[in-house]
C-alpha cells in the first residue's frame, strides 16, 4: 500500500514547528514533481528567523478543481509512550501506524499523495491543487504568508475551487470549526528582599487584570449569548494561565505574565470582550499583546458543496469540530469543508496513531473527490 510507504517516510522527518521542515518540504516536492505536479515555494522567516517552506502544487488546467489543504509541521515530542521506538521513526502494531505526525496530519499528505497518482495530467479537466503549510500548530504563520505571496493561492480563490482541510475528523464531513485568539499581558517590577522595600512585586498590578480575566471566563462559560449550540463544548474556552518565574518565595516577582487562549465561533463578535481585556491591562499599566491566530470557519451546511460531500463520503450529516485549522486563514476560498482520516482525539498524545483503515478508506475516498471535482 503505497499510502503506508508514504506516511512512514514522512514520520520519519522530525519537523516540528521550532524546526525548519526544508528536508520535508524537499521530500515532498521531489514526489510531486516526479508525478506531473507544478511547484510553487514561499520561503519565510519564522519569530525565531528559521526558515520555513510552503509547497503549493497544481496539476491540470483550467478553474475551478479541488484544492487539498495540508501542513508538514507537527507538535513536539519530548515524551512518547515506549523507548523501543522513536516518535519519529514509524512503527505497526494492532492495525495502526505510531509516530508523531500520524494523525495530525502527515496521514492525510500522505493519502493525498497516492490518490493523485491515478489521475494523469490528461485525465484532469480542472485544476488539482495541493497546499502544504508550515506552522499551523502554532499560529498559522504559513497560512497567513500562501494568502499574502501565492500565485496559485490567488487562482484557487479566482476561480473559486472548492477547497478540503484535511485535518483529522475520522472522515466526517465537518462545516464549521472554532476560531483561535491569543492574549499575552506582561507586568514588569523589580526583583528584591521581600523583608525590604527595594523591590517591586510584578504580580500586584497582575491581580486585578487576573480577577476581570475571571470574570470574563464566568461569563463565557455561564452566560447563553457567548454559546453555540452546534459546537460541543458550546462555549468559546476562556483558558487562563498564569507565570511570574519566581525564583524563590522571599523574592518579589520581576516578571509576571497571563495568557488567555480562546476560541470564539462564527457569527460571534467578540469585541465587547476584546474591550474589556484591552481596558483592564491599561488601567493596571500592563503591556498587551492581542493575536489572532485563525478565524473561525463556517460553511453553510445546507450547501451544495457540504451535501455532495456528504454523498461521496457516505455520510448522513456534517458536523462541527472544536478546534481551530488553517481553514481560519483560508476565508477567501469560499467553498470550504474540513475532512481528513484519523480522530483529534490521537492527536499530540504521546502515542500518536492512525489506523489503517482510516488511510485506506481516506486514500479511496480523496479520489473520489478529485475524479468528481477534477476529472468529470
Amino acid at each position: 500500500m503505497k499510502t503506508l510507504r508514504y506516511l512512514k517516510r514522512l514520520i520519519e522527518f522530525e519537523s516540528s514547528s521550532h524546526l525548519s521542515n526544508r528536508m520535508i518540504a524537499k521530500y515532498l516536492e521531489a514526489k510531486l514533481a516526479k508525478h506531473n505536479f507544478v511547484i510553487e515555494k514561499v520561503k519565510y522567516r519564522d519569530r525565531n528567523r528559521v526558515i520555513k517552506y510552503n509547497l503549493i502544487a497544481k496539476k491540470g488546467l483550467g478553474r475551478g478543481g479541488l484544492a487539498f489543504f495540508t501542513h508538514s509541521d507537527t507538535v513536539p515530542a519530548p515524551k512518547w509512550f515506549t523507548d523501543k521506538c522513536s516518535p519519529f521513526g514509524a512503527a505497526m502494531a494492532r492495525e495502526r501506524i505510531y509516530g508523531r505526525g500520524s494523525c495530525d496530519m502527515k496521514g492525510a499528505i500522505a493519502c493525498f499523495l497516492s490518490a493523485a497518482q491515478f489521475f494523469s495530467s490528461e485525465q484532469t479537466k480542472r485544476p488539482l491543487y495541493l497546499i502544504v503549510t508550515a506552522d499551523e500548530e502554532i499560529g498559522h504563520a504559513g497560512a497567513r504568508c500562501v494568502v499574502e505571496e501565492s500565485k496559485f493561492y490567488r487562482e484557487i480563490v479566482a476561480g473559486g475551487t472548492r477547497g478540503i482541510i484535511a485535518e483529522p475528523t475520522s472522515l466526517d464531513v465537518v462545516y464549521a470549526h472554532k476560531g483561535s485568539y491569543r492574549i499575552r499581558a506582561t507586568s514588569e517590577g523589580r526583583a528584591g528582599h521581600s523583608a525590604t522595600r527595594t523591590g517591586l512585586n510584578a504580580n500586584l498590578a497582575m491581580i486585578p487584570f487576573l480577577a476581570e480575566m475571571k470574570a470574563i471566563h464566568d461569563e463565557t462559560q455561564n452566560d447563553a449569548k457567548w454559546h453555540h449550540a452546534h459546537f460541543d463544548p458550546p462555549t468559546m474556552s476562556w483558558n487562563i494561565g498564569i507565570n511570574d518565574s519566581n525564583t524563590a518565595v522571599n523574592v518579589t516577582a520581576a516578571h509576571s505574565v497571563c495568557t488567555v487562549y480562546f476560541r470564539p465561533m462564527p457569527h460571534m463578535n467578540i469585541d465587547p470582550l476584546l474591550d474589556r481585556v484591552k481596558r483592564s491591562a491599561q488601567q493596571n499599566g500592563l503591556i498587551l499583546e492581542v493575536d489572532k491566530w485563525s478565524a473561525p470557519m463556517f460553511q453553510n451546511p445546507e450547501s451544495d458543496f457540504v451535501q455532495q460531500a456528504l454523498k461521496l463520503a457516505h455520510r448522513p450529516q456534517a458536523k462541527t469540530v472544536p478546534f481551530a485549522t488553517d481553514g481560519g486563514t483560508f476565508t477567501e476560498v469560499e467553498k470550504m469543508i474540513v475532512f481528513g482520516p484519523g480522530s483529534i482525539a490521537q492527536a499530540h498524545t504521546i502515542d500518536e496513531w492512525i489506523s489503517i483503515e482510516q488511510l485506506s478508506l481516506a486514500t479511496e475516498l480523496y479520489a473520489k473527490f478529485i475524479r468528481h471535482y477534477c476529472c468529470e
